[in-house]
């Protein structure tokens, strides 16, 4: 019986973090296609609401951030199709891995840095992965 609990214990020490992970898993994807989905209607101030407050303070207006993001990486302004990948907690910070192909077919890799406030998920960085000879 002892053995029993002992195993009990463990199972819930380890799934734990991984069910809270796979909780929010959901809500980050949802948030990062939200933007994407208002960048592809040109909606700047509401693909804006998604950003954190340091990313606000980079930018100051939505304007800039859209085109930053026109200028930067159109395959998120203009994606033909998006593929969630894999969620990584990595040195504690959340990182969604995300597959854009863009309207020429090319696939890109990138990696939102996601971070938790009042208002829900909300984006705090992405990076553009090297190319690495991906195919759509």
């Amino acid at each position: 019986m002892r053995h029993a609990f002992i195993a009990l214990l463990f199972s819930l020490a380890f799934t734990q973090p991984l069910a809270a992970q796979n909780a929010a898993s959901g809500a980050i994807q949802s948030t990062i296609q939200n933007q994407i989905t208002a960048f592809q209607a040109d909606d700047f101030a509401t693909a804006f609401s998604f950003a954190s407050p340091m990313i606000k303070g980079i930018f100051g207006t939505s304007d800039n951030f859209g085109t930053m993001v026109q200028r930067g990486y159109p395959m998120v302004h203009r994606p033909s199709a998006v593929r969630m990948l894999d969620l990584r907690d990595v040195d504690g910070k959340l990182w969604q891995r995300v597959m854009i192909t863009d309207q020429s077919g090319a696939t890109h890799l990138l990696d939102y840095q996601m971070i938790e406030g009042p208002e829900g998920w909300q984006i705090n960085a992405v990076q553009l992965l090297p190319q690495s000879g991906l195919g759509a």
